[in-house]
């Protein structure tokens, strides 16, 4: 056999070897739809995996990951948001595509978010009420149109990543004079009289996942160090995190504890991956209205956290990466055709009725804005309903509405069941699911008995 032809009949083998594999099954479980992805290992694989299924709008009730040696094996329990299974094939059939992509490294954010036509925007800076309408005010009068914005605020700071054109053109902004003056005024504006140095604006040519930048701009900003500057009332029950080395296998073993919602294993993979940890087995469950996630990590060179400061500062850090998409205040939905200045002039409004900005997400389908704001009060407290329903006359009471946040849909019969195994378990201890884990790993011949 000539050399050519071996490399061929090699290149082959290397391509089934790696190719991975992912399987959707109706059939195991009767309340969710089993999802399963095996797939060579590399940096980074787990948090692409539950990207795909987060971005869709998926919620993973359960969740095993491990892996043995250069191969990654995860098992995702998943439901639509009404807590039904997946049963449009078209809709597996597109999830399978797109695990099968990351898996092989040819899956690209941009597929799936076209931001291209757009220059996007950073910001971060000190958090006050009314920012984010002196912001749009700013954009509208420099002839800026926001095609997509997401805003994020917590412990007295902002990050936002906006997604602007030219109001005239439609096209992306490009003019050197023009990106320097719109940077220039933002910064003016994010510095208030307070905050001259920590004020950042800057314009990304990258195309990255939005929410992932996001968390990045507040790991940078170290928001999980600073204290907010108004004391709201929490509505959300708080996190619990704690971290212990397995010094026998030499695993650093990281328990988080929150209140169950969309994307939280996002949130938390998302920081575990960008603070430079891998993840080599996981156990992800819900209880109730809780989920409880546990992590096996090391470094990218193999050792586990090394120091209490190391240990302090990755509580820290995941306490945060929840506590900022907790949504805080009440949820305003807008629906309206769109125009140059709608959102300078709802966030102005917003600010003069007394409500405060904690968190929006800002798109346009088809020259109609969709967007969301979580709003409070000016101390950070619930919104007045009669403050809320005097701007909703104001903006319009057909186009903008006052959106009850779903409860997550858990079924009976497996409330029941984990409401047993949990027992007497008071809700401020944290549960492990370290056994729970470990049995998964013997099973699978990774360890030996622990019994």
């Amino acid at each position: 056999m000539e050399w050519s032809a071996c490399l061929d009949e090699y290149e082959k083998l290397v391509i089934r070897m790696t190719t991975p594999r992912v399987v959707i099954d109706n059939a195991v479980c009767p309340t969710s739809t089993v999802v399963k992805v095996d797939s060579a290992r590399k940096h980074g694989i787990l948090l692409e995996a539950v990207q795909v299924l987060t971005d869709l709008n998926l919620s993973i009730k359960k969740a095993y990951i491990s892996s043995d040696g250069r191969w990654f094996m995860d098992v995702f329990h998943v439901t639509d948001l009404n807590g039904n299974k997946l049963t449009d094939e078209s809709v597996i059939n597109y999830i399978e595509q797109l695990l099968a992509l990351q898996s092989l490294g040819s899956f690209h954010y941009g597929q799936t978010n076209d931001f291209s036509g757009s220059t996007a925007l950073e910001l971060t800076g000190t958090d006050r009420v009314g920012l984010l309408s002196e912001v749009f005010a700013v954009l509208s009068d420099l002839q800026c149109s926001v095609a997509d914005a997401k805003v994020w605020t917590h412990n007295g700071r902002i990050a936002s990543l906006i997604h602007v054109t030219d109001s005239n053109s439609g096209a992306p902004i490009e003019n050197v004079q023009l990106i320097s003056l719109i940077e220039a005024r933002l910064r003016n504006v994010l510095k208030g009289d307070n905050d001259i140095r920590s004020a950042k604006t800057s314009v990304s040519m990258a195309v990255t996942h939005t929410e992932r930048r996001l968390h990045q701009m507040m790991f940078a900003d170290r928001d999980y160090e600073r204290k907010p500057i108004l004391e709201s009332v929490p509505t959300h029950s708080p996190v619990a995190v704690t971290v212990q080395n397995w010094l026998e296998r030499g695993y650093s073993v990281v328990n988080v504890q929150a209140k169950d919602r969309t994307k939280l294993l996002f949130d938390v993979v998302c920081t575990l991956t960008d603070m430079g940890y891998i993840v080599f087995h996981a156990t992800v469950n819900t209880i109730g209205d809780r989920g409880y996630m546990e992590f096996y990590i090391r470094h990218q060179d193999g050792t586990p956290i090394s120091s209490e400061a190391e240990r302090q500062r990755v509580i820290q850090c995941l306490e945060a990466a929840v506590e900022r998409r907790a949504s805080e205040g009440v949820r305003l939905e807008l629906s309206t055709p769109d125009r140059q200045g709608l959102l300078a002039d709802v966030t102005r409004t917003f600010r003069e009725n007394g409500l405060n900005v904690t968190r929006a997400e800002v798109s346009t389908m088809k020259e109609t804005a969709q967007n969301v704001f979580y709003v409070t009060d000016v101390m950070g407290k619930s919104a007045d309903g009669k403050i809320i329903e005097s701007v909703r006359e104001k903006i319009g009471l057909s186009c903008l509405r006052v959106k009850e946040l779903p409860p997550l849909v858990y079924h009976k019969e497996g409330r029941e069941r984990d409401e047993q195994a949990v027992g007497g378990v008071a809700g401020t201890v944290l549960l492990s699911l370290g056994s729970m884990v470990r049995k998964n790993l013997y099973n699978l011949g990774l360890i030996r008995s622990y019994s």
